[in-house]
């Protein structure tokens, strides 16, 4: 894998496969130990109106150096309107 921006890229597309949520964004991409990549992945799991109280969760997807999903898991559960404390 090339660098960050594939790997984040990767993670994206193959959490938005599995857990079928809409994917807001990436907010945060970093090497592992073994040379592979942790990705934090942000998705809207439920849309509510007014849109400032929909549900997004933040998942920490792990790759292996070859950009192939090892693991995946929910970190985070938020309101779009709350701040980071």
């Amino acid at each position: 894998m090339r660098g960050a921006r594939e790997a984040a890229r990767c993670a994206a597309e193959a959490l938005t496969e599995l857990i079928r949520h809409r994917l807001e964004g990436v907010s945060a991409v970093c090497r592992s130990e073994d040379d592979g990549w942790i990705v934090d992945v942000d998705v809207l799991e439920l849309a509510r109106i007014p849109d400032t109280t929909s549900l997004l969760a933040t998942y920490q997807v792990e790759l292996d150096p070859a950009g192939e999903l090892v693991q995946y898991r929910r970190v985070a559960r938020y309101r779009r309107g709350a701040q980071d404390q």
